[in-house]
Protein backbone atom coordinates (compact mmCIF):
# COMPACT_ATOMS: atom_id res chain seq x y z
CA UNK A 1 0.00 0.00 0.00
CA UNK A 2 2.84 2.64 1.10
CA UNK A 3 4.82 1.51 -2.47
CA UNK A 4 1.67 2.00 -4.85
CA UNK A 5 0.65 5.36 -2.68
CA UNK A 6 4.21 6.49 -3.22
CA UNK A 7 4.64 5.40 -7.28
CA UNK A 8 0.65 7.16 -7.68
CA UNK A 9 2.12 10.45 -5.91
CA UNK A 10 5.16 10.50 -8.09
CA UNK A 11 3.50 10.04 -11.04
CA UNK A 12 1.11 12.88 -9.98
CA UNK A 13 3.85 15.28 -8.98
CA UNK A 14 6.01 14.68 -12.15
CA UNK A 15 2.63 15.52 -14.50
CA UNK A 16 1.80 18.58 -12.17
CA UNK A 17 5.57 20.03 -11.93
CA UNK A 18 5.66 19.24 -15.42
CA UNK A 19 2.09 21.17 -16.63
CA UNK A 20 3.10 23.75 -14.12
CA UNK A 21 6.71 24.88 -15.69
CA UNK A 22 4.62 24.35 -18.86
CA UNK A 23 2.20 27.28 -18.18
CA UNK A 24 4.53 29.74 -16.15
CA UNK A 25 7.74 29.07 -18.27
CA UNK A 26 5.47 30.48 -21.09
CA UNK A 27 3.97 33.21 -18.78
CA UNK A 28 7.75 34.43 -18.39
CA UNK A 29 8.40 34.37 -21.63
CA UNK A 30 5.23 36.08 -23.11
CA UNK A 31 6.25 38.99 -20.52
CA UNK A 32 9.72 39.38 -22.43
CA UNK A 33 8.37 38.89 -25.61
CA UNK A 34 5.83 42.12 -24.22
CA UNK A 35 8.58 44.35 -23.51
CA UNK A 36 10.14 43.69 -26.91
CA UNK A 37 7.40 44.47 -28.54
CA UNK A 38 6.52 48.03 -26.09
CA UNK A 39 9.98 49.01 -27.27
CA UNK A 40 10.26 47.88 -30.94
CA UNK A 41 6.78 50.19 -30.92
CA UNK A 42 8.47 53.09 -29.46
CA UNK A 43 11.16 52.80 -31.55
CA UNK A 44 8.93 52.69 -35.30
CA UNK A 45 7.11 55.66 -33.24
CA UNK A 46 10.00 57.75 -33.07
CA UNK A 47 10.89 56.78 -37.10
CA UNK A 48 10.99 58.90 -40.20
CA UNK A 49 12.67 59.21 -43.54
CA UNK A 50 15.84 61.79 -43.08
CA UNK A 51 16.78 64.12 -46.37
CA UNK A 52 18.83 61.39 -47.95
CA UNK A 53 15.73 59.05 -47.73
CA UNK A 54 17.47 57.28 -45.02
CA UNK A 55 15.51 56.25 -41.65
CA UNK A 56 16.45 58.20 -39.19
CA UNK A 57 15.31 58.33 -35.33
CA UNK A 58 14.66 61.74 -33.88
CA UNK A 59 14.76 60.88 -30.40
CA UNK A 60 16.70 58.64 -29.18
CA UNK A 61 15.82 55.06 -27.14
CA UNK A 62 16.17 55.66 -23.41
CA UNK A 63 17.82 52.67 -22.69
CA UNK A 64 21.50 53.37 -22.13
CA UNK A 65 22.17 49.43 -23.15
CA UNK A 66 22.08 50.42 -26.37
CA UNK A 67 24.63 52.71 -26.82
CA UNK A 68 27.33 50.33 -24.71
CA UNK A 69 29.22 48.03 -27.18
CA UNK A 70 28.06 44.63 -26.70
CA UNK A 71 25.59 45.12 -23.73
CA UNK A 72 22.94 42.08 -24.91
CA UNK A 73 20.40 44.91 -26.51
CA UNK A 74 20.61 45.65 -29.76
CA UNK A 75 18.67 47.49 -32.13
CA UNK A 76 18.66 47.13 -36.52
CA UNK A 77 16.87 49.10 -39.08
CA UNK A 78 17.35 47.69 -42.27
CA UNK A 79 15.83 48.56 -45.95
CA UNK A 80 16.40 47.88 -49.74
CA UNK A 81 18.74 50.17 -50.95
CA UNK A 82 20.12 51.07 -48.08
CA UNK A 83 22.67 49.90 -45.34
CA UNK A 84 21.31 48.64 -42.44
CA UNK A 85 20.88 51.45 -39.41
CA UNK A 86 22.40 49.39 -36.29
CA UNK A 87 21.99 50.40 -32.54
CA UNK A 88 25.89 51.61 -31.34
CA UNK A 89 25.75 48.55 -28.90
CA UNK A 90 26.24 46.12 -31.84
CA UNK A 91 29.55 47.51 -32.66
CA UNK A 92 31.20 46.08 -35.39
CA UNK A 93 28.05 43.23 -35.93
CA UNK A 94 24.63 43.09 -37.83
CA UNK A 95 21.64 40.82 -37.21
CA UNK A 96 20.72 38.38 -40.07
CA UNK A 97 17.74 39.83 -42.04
CA UNK A 98 15.81 37.23 -43.19
CA UNK A 99 12.71 37.17 -45.93
CA UNK A 100 9.61 39.79 -45.65
CA UNK A 101 7.04 39.70 -43.59
CA UNK A 102 3.58 40.56 -43.96
CA UNK A 103 2.53 44.29 -42.40
CA UNK A 104 2.23 44.65 -39.45
CA UNK A 105 3.06 41.28 -38.05
CA UNK A 106 5.24 40.51 -34.81
CA UNK A 107 7.72 38.37 -35.21
CA UNK A 108 9.62 37.03 -32.21
CA UNK A 109 12.11 34.13 -32.86
CA UNK A 110 15.30 32.50 -30.61
CA UNK A 111 18.52 33.08 -32.82
CA UNK A 112 22.09 32.25 -31.86
CA UNK A 113 23.79 33.73 -35.01
CA UNK A 114 26.33 35.50 -32.74
CA UNK A 115 28.50 32.35 -31.18
CA UNK A 116 28.48 34.03 -27.84
CA UNK A 117 24.63 35.09 -27.00
CA UNK A 118 21.65 33.46 -27.33
CA UNK A 119 19.18 36.10 -28.57
CA UNK A 120 15.72 36.61 -28.38
CA UNK A 121 14.82 38.67 -31.93
CA UNK A 122 11.23 40.64 -32.20
CA UNK A 123 11.18 42.14 -35.87
CA UNK A 124 8.44 43.72 -38.01
CA UNK A 125 8.15 44.98 -41.81
CA UNK A 126 7.12 48.85 -41.78
CA UNK A 127 6.03 51.34 -44.53
CA UNK A 128 6.82 54.76 -43.37
CA UNK A 129 5.34 57.89 -44.64
CA UNK A 130 7.06 59.63 -47.77
CA UNK A 131 8.93 56.09 -48.36
CA UNK A 132 8.20 53.65 -50.73
CA UNK A 133 10.82 51.24 -48.93
CA UNK A 134 9.63 48.70 -46.52
CA UNK A 135 11.98 48.92 -43.84
CA UNK A 136 12.82 45.85 -41.54
CA UNK A 137 12.59 47.23 -37.50
CA UNK A 138 14.66 44.92 -35.52
CA UNK A 139 14.87 44.17 -31.69
CA UNK A 140 17.24 42.10 -29.98
CA UNK A 141 17.97 40.81 -26.76
CA UNK A 142 20.19 38.25 -24.90
CA UNK A 143 18.10 35.66 -22.88
CA UNK A 144 20.70 35.53 -20.23
CA UNK A 145 18.36 36.76 -18.04
CA UNK A 146 14.95 35.11 -19.22
CA UNK A 147 16.95 31.58 -19.41
CA UNK A 148 18.01 32.62 -15.51
CA UNK A 149 14.70 33.13 -14.24
CA UNK A 150 13.36 30.14 -16.25
CA UNK A 151 16.05 28.23 -13.98
CA UNK A 152 15.23 29.77 -11.17
CA UNK A 153 11.85 28.94 -11.45
CA UNK A 154 12.31 25.22 -12.62
CA UNK A 155 14.57 24.89 -9.09
CA UNK A 156 12.04 26.23 -7.24
CA UNK A 157 9.24 23.53 -8.41
CA UNK A 158 11.55 20.71 -8.23
CA UNK A 159 12.31 21.41 -4.74
CA UNK A 160 8.88 22.39 -3.74
CA UNK A 161 7.34 19.48 -5.54
CA UNK A 162 9.98 17.17 -4.47
CA UNK A 163 9.48 18.08 -0.91
CA UNK A 164 5.44 17.66 -1.17
CA UNK A 165 6.26 14.25 -2.18
CA UNK A 166 8.21 13.10 0.96
CA UNK A 167 5.62 14.63 2.92
CA UNK A 168 2.89 13.05 1.12
CA UNK A 169 4.28 9.26 0.68
CA UNK A 170 5.15 10.17 4.55
CA UNK A 171 1.98 11.10 5.25
CA UNK A 172 1.00 8.16 2.89
CA UNK A 173 2.71 5.39 5.17
CA UNK A 174 1.73 6.84 8.76
CA UNK A 175 -1.89 6.73 7.16
CA UNK A 176 -1.55 3.13 6.16
CA UNK A 177 0.67 1.94 9.50
CA UNK A 178 -1.57 3.48 11.62
CA UNK A 179 -5.05 2.21 9.59
CA UNK A 180 -3.18 -1.51 9.59
CA UNK A 181 -2.36 -1.15 13.44
CA UNK A 182 -5.50 -2.44 15.01
CA UNK A 183 -4.32 -5.95 12.73
CA UNK A 184 -1.39 -6.21 14.73
CA UNK A 185 -3.72 -6.14 18.22
CA UNK A 186 -5.27 -9.04 16.46
CA UNK A 187 -2.06 -10.93 16.05
CA UNK A 188 -1.63 -10.57 19.95
CA UNK A 189 -4.85 -11.53 20.84
CA UNK A 190 -5.07 -14.29 19.12
CA UNK A 191 -1.66 -15.49 20.07
CA UNK A 192 -3.12 -15.15 23.72
CA UNK A 193 -5.92 -17.37 22.45
CA UNK A 194 -3.61 -19.96 21.58
CA UNK A 195 -1.47 -19.76 24.62
CA UNK A 196 -4.84 -20.28 26.73
CA UNK A 197 -4.46 -16.98 27.97
CA UNK A 198 -8.14 -15.85 27.11
CA UNK A 199 -11.16 -17.45 25.11
CA UNK A 200 -11.99 -14.49 22.91
CA UNK A 201 -10.86 -11.06 21.30
CA UNK A 202 -12.34 -8.25 23.81
CA UNK A 203 -10.38 -5.46 22.93
CA UNK A 204 -12.08 -2.80 21.55
CA UNK A 205 -11.33 -2.29 17.59
CA UNK A 206 -11.76 0.18 15.34
CA UNK A 207 -14.73 0.37 13.26
CA UNK A 208 -13.23 -0.87 10.43
CA UNK A 209 -11.78 -3.64 12.16
CA UNK A 210 -14.62 -4.63 14.91
CA UNK A 211 -17.43 -7.03 12.11
CA UNK A 212 -14.18 -9.21 11.63
CA UNK A 213 -13.42 -9.40 15.41
CA UNK A 214 -16.92 -10.18 16.00
CA UNK A 215 -17.24 -13.10 13.03
CA UNK A 216 -14.26 -14.28 14.22
CA UNK A 217 -15.75 -14.73 18.22
CA UNK A 218 -18.86 -16.06 16.14
CA UNK A 219 -16.78 -18.58 14.74
CA UNK A 220 -14.41 -19.53 18.18
CA UNK A 221 -17.89 -19.93 19.84
CA UNK A 222 -19.57 -21.58 17.06
CA UNK A 223 -16.29 -24.42 16.94
CA UNK A 224 -16.73 -24.62 21.14
CA UNK A 225 -20.41 -25.27 20.53
CA UNK A 226 -19.40 -28.44 17.89
CA UNK A 227 -16.55 -29.55 20.26
CA UNK A 228 -18.96 -29.43 23.47
CA UNK A 229 -21.50 -31.21 21.34
CA UNK A 230 -18.84 -33.76 19.99
CA UNK A 231 -17.62 -34.68 23.68
CA UNK A 232 -21.45 -34.78 24.68
CA UNK A 233 -22.24 -37.26 22.35
CA UNK A 234 -19.01 -39.58 22.99
CA UNK A 235 -20.28 -39.77 26.68
CA UNK A 236 -24.04 -40.25 25.87
CA UNK A 237 -23.01 -43.16 23.12
CA UNK A 238 -19.92 -44.39 25.79
CA UNK A 239 -23.01 -44.19 28.50
CA UNK A 240 -25.24 -45.90 26.00
CA UNK A 241 -23.16 -49.20 24.71
CA UNK A 242 -21.98 -49.56 28.66
CA UNK A 243 -25.12 -51.56 29.42
CA UNK A 244 -25.43 -53.85 26.60
CA UNK A 245 -21.48 -54.72 26.66
CA UNK A 246 -21.72 -55.10 30.85
CA UNK A 247 -25.14 -57.87 30.09
CA UNK A 248 -23.10 -59.08 27.48
CA UNK A 249 -19.82 -59.88 29.37
CA UNK A 250 -21.35 -61.21 32.85
CA UNK A 251 -23.70 -63.66 30.07
CA UNK A 252 -20.45 -64.96 28.34
CA UNK A 253 -18.42 -65.45 31.79
CA UNK A 254 -21.70 -67.10 33.34
CA UNK A 255 -21.90 -69.56 30.48
CA UNK A 256 -25.55 -68.53 29.86
CA UNK A 257 -27.15 -71.30 27.58
CA UNK A 258 -28.81 -68.10 26.10
CA UNK A 259 -26.06 -66.15 25.12
CA UNK A 260 -27.12 -66.23 21.69
CA UNK A 261 -30.05 -64.87 22.25
CA UNK A 262 -28.53 -62.44 24.47
CA UNK A 263 -26.00 -61.58 22.02
CA UNK A 264 -28.35 -60.61 19.21
CA UNK A 265 -30.49 -58.73 21.61
CA UNK A 266 -28.13 -56.62 22.69
CA UNK A 267 -26.15 -55.96 19.64
CA UNK A 268 -29.13 -54.63 18.10
CA UNK A 269 -29.72 -52.10 21.01
CA UNK A 270 -25.65 -50.74 20.68
CA UNK A 271 -27.23 -51.00 16.78
CA UNK A 272 -29.74 -48.21 17.41
CA UNK A 273 -27.73 -45.98 19.84
CA UNK A 274 -24.93 -46.00 17.35
CA UNK A 275 -27.34 -44.97 14.49
CA UNK A 276 -29.45 -42.67 16.61
CA UNK A 277 -25.60 -40.76 17.36
CA UNK A 278 -24.32 -40.95 14.08
CA UNK A 279 -27.50 -39.02 12.69
CA UNK A 280 -26.39 -36.26 15.23
CA UNK A 281 -23.12 -36.21 14.12
CA UNK A 282 -23.73 -35.59 10.59
CA UNK A 283 -26.46 -33.06 11.31
CA UNK A 284 -24.19 -31.39 13.35
CA UNK A 285 -21.58 -31.41 10.78
CA UNK A 286 -23.58 -30.64 8.10
CA UNK A 287 -24.95 -27.78 10.33
CA UNK A 288 -21.64 -25.51 9.93
CA UNK A 289 -22.21 -25.59 6.00
CA UNK A 290 -23.84 -22.22 4.68
CA UNK A 291 -25.11 -23.96 1.31
CA UNK A 292 -27.24 -26.54 2.84
CA UNK A 293 -30.06 -26.41 0.95
CA UNK A 294 -32.99 -28.95 0.08
CA UNK A 295 -36.36 -28.90 -1.80
CA UNK A 296 -39.08 -30.13 0.20
CA UNK A 297 -41.41 -31.38 -2.72
CA UNK A 298 -39.02 -33.69 -4.25
CA UNK A 299 -37.74 -35.10 -0.84
CA UNK A 300 -41.26 -35.82 -0.13
CA UNK A 301 -41.92 -37.44 -3.17
CA UNK A 302 -39.03 -39.77 -2.78
CA UNK A 303 -40.10 -40.75 0.41
CA UNK A 304 -43.89 -41.13 -0.62
CA UNK A 305 -43.05 -43.82 -3.31
CA UNK A 306 -40.47 -45.32 -0.76
CA UNK A 307 -43.07 -45.78 2.02
CA UNK A 308 -45.88 -46.44 -0.64
CA UNK A 309 -43.84 -49.72 -1.16
CA UNK A 310 -43.43 -51.12 2.08
CA UNK A 311 -47.07 -50.23 3.22
CA UNK A 312 -48.86 -50.32 -0.24
CA UNK A 313 -52.70 -50.41 1.99
CA UNK A 314 -51.70 -46.98 3.37
CA UNK A 315 -52.95 -43.91 1.18
CA UNK A 316 -50.84 -40.85 1.39
CA UNK A 317 -52.18 -37.65 0.01
CA UNK A 318 -49.65 -34.25 -0.34
CA UNK A 319 -50.20 -30.96 -1.07
CA UNK A 320 -49.20 -27.42 -0.04
CA UNK A 321 -46.53 -25.26 -1.67
CA UNK A 322 -44.10 -27.06 -4.15
CA UNK A 323 -41.57 -24.60 -4.47
CA UNK A 324 -40.55 -24.15 -0.70
CA UNK A 325 -36.90 -25.09 0.07
CA UNK A 326 -34.78 -25.63 3.45
CA UNK A 327 -31.43 -25.34 5.02
CA UNK A 328 -31.23 -28.26 5.18
CA UNK A 329 -29.11 -31.18 3.70
CA UNK A 330 -31.27 -33.52 1.58
CA UNK A 331 -30.01 -36.70 3.04
CA UNK A 332 -30.83 -35.24 6.50
CA UNK A 333 -34.61 -33.99 5.24
CA UNK A 334 -35.05 -37.60 3.48
CA UNK A 335 -34.61 -39.26 6.68
CA UNK A 336 -36.44 -36.53 8.72
CA UNK A 337 -39.71 -36.58 6.38
CA UNK A 338 -38.98 -40.52 6.08
CA UNK A 339 -39.40 -41.03 9.80
CA UNK A 340 -42.56 -39.33 10.12
CA UNK A 341 -44.70 -41.02 7.54
CA UNK A 342 -43.56 -44.51 7.96
CA UNK A 343 -44.68 -43.92 11.67
CA UNK A 344 -47.91 -42.74 10.40
CA UNK A 345 -47.87 -45.17 7.77
CA UNK A 346 -46.99 -47.72 10.37
CA UNK A 347 -49.19 -46.52 13.29
CA UNK A 348 -51.98 -45.00 11.55
CA UNK A 349 -55.38 -46.07 10.13
CA UNK A 350 -54.11 -46.16 6.49
CA UNK A 351 -54.82 -42.37 5.64
CA UNK A 352 -51.74 -39.99 5.87
CA UNK A 353 -52.29 -36.70 4.54
CA UNK A 354 -49.37 -34.60 4.44
CA UNK A 355 -49.09 -30.49 4.13
CA UNK A 356 -46.72 -28.37 2.99
CA UNK A 357 -46.61 -24.53 3.79
CA UNK A 358 -44.63 -21.91 5.54
CA UNK A 359 -45.01 -19.44 8.65
CA UNK A 360 -43.59 -16.59 10.19
CA UNK A 361 -40.32 -17.52 7.77
CA UNK A 362 -40.30 -21.43 8.47
CA UNK A 363 -41.31 -24.28 6.72
CA UNK A 364 -43.69 -26.49 8.30
CA UNK A 365 -44.68 -30.04 7.32
CA UNK A 366 -47.61 -31.22 8.98
CA UNK A 367 -48.08 -35.11 8.93
CA UNK A 368 -51.25 -36.82 9.93
CA UNK A 369 -53.07 -40.08 10.16
CA UNK A 370 -56.00 -41.75 11.06
CA UNK A 371 -54.25 -43.66 14.18
CA UNK A 372 -55.37 -43.71 17.42
CA UNK A 373 -53.15 -40.88 18.38
CA UNK A 374 -51.46 -40.19 20.95
CA UNK A 375 -51.97 -39.31 24.49
CA UNK A 376 -51.17 -35.55 25.79
CA UNK A 377 -49.62 -36.74 28.72
CA UNK A 378 -47.17 -39.47 26.75
CA UNK A 379 -46.83 -36.87 23.83
CA UNK A 380 -43.03 -35.74 25.41
CA UNK A 381 -42.27 -38.59 26.76
CA UNK A 382 -42.23 -40.16 22.79
CA UNK A 383 -39.20 -38.23 22.39
CA UNK A 384 -37.02 -40.60 24.28
CA UNK A 385 -34.81 -42.57 23.07
CA UNK A 386 -36.29 -46.53 23.01
CA UNK A 387 -39.48 -45.26 23.94
CA UNK A 388 -42.53 -47.47 22.12
CA UNK A 389 -46.18 -46.98 22.76
CA UNK A 390 -47.16 -49.60 20.65
CA UNK A 391 -44.31 -52.72 20.80
CA UNK A 392 -47.00 -54.74 18.63
CA UNK A 393 -45.27 -53.65 15.51
CA UNK A 394 -41.82 -53.32 14.59
CA UNK A 395 -39.49 -51.01 15.49
CA UNK A 396 -36.46 -49.55 17.14
CA UNK A 397 -38.56 -46.59 19.09
CA UNK A 398 -35.64 -44.27 18.02
CA UNK A 399 -37.18 -42.41 14.97
CA UNK A 400 -39.04 -39.63 16.52
CA UNK A 401 -36.39 -39.32 18.73
CA UNK A 402 -33.83 -39.09 15.88
CA UNK A 403 -36.25 -36.28 14.16
CA UNK A 404 -36.06 -33.87 17.06
CA UNK A 405 -32.78 -34.27 17.87
CA UNK A 406 -31.79 -33.28 13.73
CA UNK A 407 -34.18 -30.78 13.65
CA UNK A 408 -33.50 -28.98 16.49
CA UNK A 409 -29.98 -29.24 15.25
CA UNK A 410 -30.63 -27.14 12.62
CA UNK A 411 -32.51 -24.68 14.09
CA UNK A 412 -36.45 -26.14 14.04
CA UNK A 413 -38.72 -27.58 15.85
CA UNK A 414 -41.15 -30.86 15.77
CA UNK A 415 -44.60 -30.97 18.10
CA UNK A 416 -47.29 -33.37 18.19
CA UNK A 417 -50.49 -32.25 18.03
CA UNK A 418 -54.24 -34.34 17.53
CA UNK A 419 -55.19 -34.31 13.93
CA UNK A 420 -58.71 -32.29 13.77
CA UNK A 421 -59.65 -34.01 10.05
CA UNK A 422 -58.24 -37.46 10.47
CA UNK A 423 -58.67 -37.99 14.43
CA UNK A 424 -55.05 -39.71 14.55
CA UNK A 425 -51.57 -38.08 15.38
CA UNK A 426 -50.08 -34.43 13.68
CA UNK A 427 -46.56 -33.99 13.20
CA UNK A 428 -45.99 -30.31 12.81
CA UNK A 429 -42.61 -30.15 11.57
CA UNK A 430 -40.51 -26.44 11.10
CA UNK A 431 -37.38 -25.77 9.48
CA UNK A 432 -36.00 -22.70 8.43
CA UNK A 433 -36.57 -21.81 4.81
CA UNK A 434 -33.56 -21.19 2.45
CA UNK A 435 -32.86 -18.10 0.29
Amino acid sequence: MIGIAAVWITVLLIGGGIGLDRILTSAITQNFDDQLDYVLTAMIASAEIGADGEVVLNRALGDQRFLEPYSGLYYQISGDGFEAFPSRSLWDRQLAVGPPHPEPTLYVYDSRQFPDEHLRIAERDVTLPGSPIKWRFQLAQTREGLDQQILTLRRTIVRSFALLGIGLILLAAFQTLYGLWPLRRVQAALKKMRSGEASRIEAAMPNEVQPMVDELNGLLMHNEQQAAEARTHAGNLAHALKTPLTVLMNAATANDPDLGQTVVREARTMRRQVDHHLARARAVGRRGSTHSRADVWPSLAAVERAVATLYPDARIDMTGDKTLAVRVERQDLDELIGNLVENAAKYGGGSVFVTVGQADGMATLAVEDDGLGIPEAERERIFDRGVRLDSGKPGTGLGLAIVRDVVEIYGGTVTLEESEDLGGLLVCMRLPLAA
